[in-house]
């Protein structure tokens, strides 16, 4: 039987994590943090377990946002290096990013650079809504460069991020709020050759079709009239999936 997502945070995971921030902060109780887990995951849904590790963070780590992403930070390990790996080998990262996406409101530039970083080993894609919402245009703007950025991860999430219905996340309206922002995004990510982009390109079409139509066709017919590239074509099919006719 294959695992089910919820069980890999579990109490090995809860041991892998205590281990890493003790070997960054020895003061750390991770004998402490690894009870309370124990204690406490049993019988919890996947999202529930999230919450249950960000809540030991917030028990057993010290009362400073700051210092406790320089933890994080120092824990991260090396970077994917292709457009595949994130759930293979940054799976353990989840709960820091749920801490993140709780916490992240408290220092905007810190969380939006830790989150940059994270996502070059998992994926800051819930992270970073919170903080999108408390300050769409800055956020978008820095999303924009990273739409250009050398990893395909932080491209991705520049797209990702933004979209109105992200599964598992609360609905968002930044795309049409900051229209103009949210389609040099997608603009720029639009001949992106990696699956993994389009995807997440075409997703946000399909999103903002469902929500206002008419901009999205806005975007699909700027893009038709400006020698798209096989690529962009894949993004725009992929949009319409849900289309009749």
């Amino acid at each position: 039987m294959a695992k089910k997502l919820k069980d890999y945070y579990d109490l090995e995971c809860a041991k892998l994590l205590a281990g890493k921030i003790h070997q960054y902060c020895p003061e750390f109780d991770q004998k402490g943090f690894v009870q309370t887990l124990e204690k406490t995951l049993p019988g919890k849904e996947f999202f529930a377990r999230q919450d249950v590790f960000a809540d030991a963070f917030e028990n057993y780590l010290v009362n400073n946002y700051v210092e406790n992403i320089k933890i994080f930070t120092d824990l991260l390990g090396p970077e994917l290096t292709e457009a595949k790996g994130m759930f293979i080998h940054g799976w353990w990262l989840w709960p820091i990013g749920r801490y993140i996406e709780r916490h992240g409101v408290k220092d905007f530039d810190l969380s939006m650079a830790f989150i940059y970083e994270l996502t070059k080993r998992f994926t800051g894609e819930f992270a970073i809504r919170p903080l999108i919402a408390q300050r769409p245009k800055k956020a978008l703007q820095i999303m924009l460069k990273w739409s250009k950025d050398d990893s395909v991860h932080v491209r991705r999430l520049a797209s990702e991020g933004v979209r109105i219905r992200l599964p598992w996340a609360k609905k968002s309206l930044v795309a049409l709020n900051e229209f103009e922002l949210y389609k040099r995004i997608l603009a720029q990510l639009k001949s992106a050759p990696e699956k993994f982009i389009q995807k997440s390109v075409g997703n946000n079409l399909n999103d903002l079709m469902k929500e206002q139509p008419e901009k999205a066709r806005e975007i699909i017919d700027e893009w038709q009239k400006d020698s798209p590239t096989k690529e962009t074509l894949w993004i725009i099919k992929h949009g319409l999936r849900n289309q009749k006719g």
